[in-house]
């Protein structure tokens, strides 16, 4: 798969996953694992690239004596999550075209 389509894909992933409450890494790799596989050295760029395009926030809180992230959509990144499913649409459309079989003359 293109590089440049699966982060993207994946960046949208890691904003579902905490669209209905805040979520820290290992959560969030647990809640896509049966979804998409992605690793801590995978998800951690990519939660940094959200926070600094500001679709997502962190907060820190104490858990267990140690000091866990906790990440938070925002408003752009739930509309992200929209604007994907309307160019998913496209690529559904796209992919029915590629994957046609026996209209070749029509």
């Amino acid at each position: 798969m293109d590089v440049q389509l699966k982060r993207g894909l994946l960046e949208v992933c890691v904003l579902a996953a905490i669209k209905d409450e805040d979520s820290y890494g290992y959560k969030i790799i647990k809640d896509m694992k049966p979804y998409v596989e992605i690793s801590e050295s995978t998800l951690y760029p990519i939660l940094r690239r959200l926070e600094s395009v500001g679709l997502l926030t962190v907060r820190a809180e104490e858990f267990g004596g140690r000091i866990r992230k906790y990440y938070h959509i925002t408003s752009e990144g739930r509309r992200r999550i929209e604007a994907f499913k309307e160019e998913w649409k496209d690529m559904v459309s796209i992919y029915r075209f590629i994957t046609r079989e026996g209209h070749e003359n029509e």
